[in-house]
């Protein structure tokens, strides 16, 4: 236990300083090549591993990469102008409609992909407003919260959803069918906490006459219209999917990379160069970070999991599905989201509540913003706004997270 958990510790720490550019995939990897020296794991382990996070990566790759060329395309530049242009110039309208956008585009293309395509929108479109610093911290905040926070609706809206739903063999529907009512109660409840902590950095007024037409962002607009109707297709596709128990990744990369071929057909985009800049580091952080992790596992951590988990179960549905998901999301703050909700699967795997399996992604997906560290999504946020000129300290980020997430988590977990 003392040197799985040592190197467990080692590599997160190295995920999240990342010294000398040290990429965190490359970080990973070297951390899951000493578990193996070590004797943490075995290569068995390994291959383990990988058939539990293989679809769940491969899925991710495809919705970023769609992503980057609807990015490229101009359609998430058009949704935030035609959002402050719904606000009608009113401060505190703009704020609910940009944390409303940020719940579309997280339940669409998953928390990690509101973290590093909107995110530099709207800074962008906020400095063209010329809005105060602080006003501008809040707004980040709330939308960097709101990209997790709402990451519940759909299997592949978070790579936690994805691990837990193939791992419990939950199908596309029946997930929806579940989740659908704690997302729109995290988007409602995270929306009303985040604007009255916030309210008094939000401003009156607001210029939007600053901003440029819509439609002058978009680099073809036929392939705009394209695009909605293929979202709309896609979308479906996942539902016929379910239905012939096929893994969702055929449909997020397979998707992602037909339209990648329909843009390039309109000229609009270089596929090379989206393909090359899409985050392949992810895929090399989640399988070694896992491989890291299930020496946990293997030293016993959940066997020690699982009969905490037993006992709270046996104290009925309420306090078994709240106190799992506050046990996973303290987890998720404390040692990232990504090896927490394995660790959380496997402790849950044989105990006859289907209900808790919801509780650990709820808790997975909403604790992590206790800390700068909590999740793949959060340390990408702090990147891009760290390359954009925007400093958000450790302290300044946990005082605000530890704050916000555990009343909403809360309720949350009761709407489940």
């Amino acid at each position: 236990m003392i040197v799985a958990t040592s190197l467990f510790l080692l590599t997160l720490s190295f995920v999240i300083w990342q010294p000398k550019g040290l990429q965190i995939g490359t970080t990973a990897i070297i951390g899951a090549i000493f578990a193996l020296l070590l004797d943490v794991v075995s290569f068995a382990d390994v291959l383990v591993v990988t058939s539990i996070v293989w679809d769940a990566t491969l899925a991710f790759i495809g919705i970023i990469i769609l992503s980057m060329v609807l990015d490229e395309i101009g359609f998430f530049e058009w949704c935030a102008i035609k959002m402050a242009q719904f606000s009608h110039g009113n401060g505190h309208l703009m704020f609910v409609y940009s944390l409303l956008l940020g719940s579309f585009i997280s339940a669409l293309f998953a928390n990690d992909g509101a973290a590093l395509i909107l995110t530099p929108i709207l800074l962008a479109k906020m400095r063209i407003l010329k809005l105060e610093p602080k006003t501008i911290i809040a707004f980040l905040l709330a939308g960097g919260f709101i990209s997790d926070s709402a990451s519940l609706p759909f299997v592949f809206s978070n790579l936690t959803n994805i691990v837990t739903a193939n791992y419990f063999h939950i199908g596309f529907a029946k997930y929806l069918g579940v989740m659908f009512i704690p997302y729109v109660a995290s988007t409602l409840i995270s929306i009303v906490v985040l604007w009255l902590f916030l309210r008094k950095e939000i401003p009156l007024h607001v210029s939007i006459s600053l901003l440029k037409n819509p439609d002058d962002v978009l680099k073809s607009k036929p392939l705009f219209y394209i695009a909605w109707l293929f979202l709309a297709l896609l979308l479906g596709s996942y539902f016929m999917g379910d239905f012939y128990h096929l893994p969702i990744s055929i449909f997020a990369l397979g998707g992602a990379l037909l339209f990648l071929l329909i843009a390039n057909g309109f000229g609009v985009i270089n596929p090379k160069k989206i393909i090359v800049a899409a985050p392949w580091q992810v895929v090399w952080f989640s399988i070694g970070l896992y491989i890291v992790v299930y020496g946990l596992k293997n030293a016993g951590l959940t066997e020690y999991l699982t009969i905490i988990l037993k006992d709270l179960n046996t104290k009925g549905d309420t306090i078994a599905i709240v106190g799992t998901g506050f046990i996973a999301a303290f987890l998720s703050a404390i040692m990232n989201n990504m090896p927490t909700v394995m660790i959380m699967d496997i402790a849950l795997h044989d105990i006859p509540n289907s209900a808790l399996a919801y509780a650990n992604i709820i808790g997975c997906n909403l604790g992590p913003k206790m800390t700068p560290f909590g999740s793949l999504a959060t340390l990408l946020w702090l990147h891009v706004l760290a390359q954009k000129g925007v400093k958000i300290g450790f302290w300044q980020y946990s005082k605000f997270g530890l704050i916000i997430t555990p009343p909403i988590l809360f309720l949350v977990l009761l709407s489940l």
